[in-house]
């Protein structure tokens, strides 16, 4: 049985944001993050300022080794995180999609979204929205708006307000199955 190489020789995970937004759903995220880790990928996790009540930001920093971030560091503060090779929205509520494609840089999460065309980050957002939210004529302009700037979008479909079996149709997968036709080969 042959020898490791040195941490340092050996070749560097692709590193993944997964952006979790304030939905009933959100903490379930740590299937997303077994997934992606199953694929050989690091992950770190920023939550809008209110996704952070929904999820147990305890266990999400021990599962991925990183710590949560939801607020913009200090000038000269060490980056947490390293840069993203790519990012997964997930879930996505009305209100970021909306925000998002108008260009709002209002949260932490909203920023690295908005930069990360600027940059060609490849970004996967899995909504997750109620059929009455999703009518409003902002909701498939800001779709259409993302699918413009290159964001690959998932194929939940909006559930009836107040759904509460809603949860077992989202597929926390599909933003690492998205992203892999954009990333380059990995063994």
């Amino acid at each position: 049985m042959g020898e490791q190489p040195p941490l340092s020789e050996q070749p560097k995970k692709p590193f993944l944001y997964v952006i979790v937004c304030a939905s009933g759903i959100a903490g379930d995220v740590g299937t997303l993050i077994t997934a992606a880790q199953e694929r050989c990928w690091d992950v770190g996790v920023i939550a809008t300022p209110l996704g952070l009540g929904f999820i147990d930001a305890e266990a999400v920093a021990a599962q991925t080794g990183y710590p949560i971030r939801s607020a913009w560091r200090s000038p000269g503060d060490p980056r947490p995180l390293p840069p993203p090779d790519a990012i997964a929205v997930a879930p996505a509520t009305f209100n970021t999609i909306n925000k998002w494609a108008a260009g709002i840089s209002d949260t932490l999460a909203l920023g690295i979204l908005c930069e990360a065309y600027g940059l060609g980050i490849p970004t996967a957002v899995l909504p997750y929205v109620n059929a009455a939210m999703a009518s409003h004529p902002a909701y498939p302009r800001s779709l259409e708006r993302l699918r413009e700037m290159g964001v690959l979008i998932g194929s939940y479909q909006p559930h009836p307000p107040k759904a509460e079996r809603a949860a077992d149709r989202f597929r926390w997968q599909e933003a690492l199955e998205l992203l892999a036709p954009a990333l380059p080969a990995r063994h």
